[in-house]
């Protein structure tokens, strides 16, 4: 549903041609950052990639993505994948047995509200 209450118009596999994987190493607590090209792309009003992209701003996590744009989170991660491949996103490092606690205390936070938002 979109939020002013009208049924989708587009089905979910549509976005992804059906894909249900991606070539790249995308777990779903990975943040993910906008590279400087995604600011300056021109997708249609309402396109998905640039709604993502926009929403990358903040670093959210692949679960948050799929939270805030309700969307299945395979298909998030197949876009996702998608924009990384091409160049306007990049997936951070997650956490190493190096991480500090401050490090840890913020992937959980935001894996939780991802979590909650779902």
């Amino acid at each position: 549903m979109t939020s002013n209450g009208e049924a989708d118009l587009v089905r979910p596999y549509t976005l992804t041609a059906g894909r249900t994987d991606t070539e790249v190493e995308l777990p779903v607590e990975a943040p993910i950052q906008a590279l400087p090209p995604a600011g300056r792309s021109h997708w249609p009003s309402g396109d998905m990639r640039g709604r993502i992209c926009s929403l990358c701003t903040d670093s959210p996590s692949v679960a948050e993505i799929s939270a805030l744009l309700d969307l299945p989170l395979g298909v998030a991660r197949v876009l996702v994948g998608d924009l990384v491949t091409a160049g306007y996103l990049r997936v951070q490092t997650t956490l190493t047995d190096g991480s500090t606690p401050d490090e840890r205390r913020d992937l959980i936070g935001r894996t939780l509200r991802g979590l909650r938002a779902l």
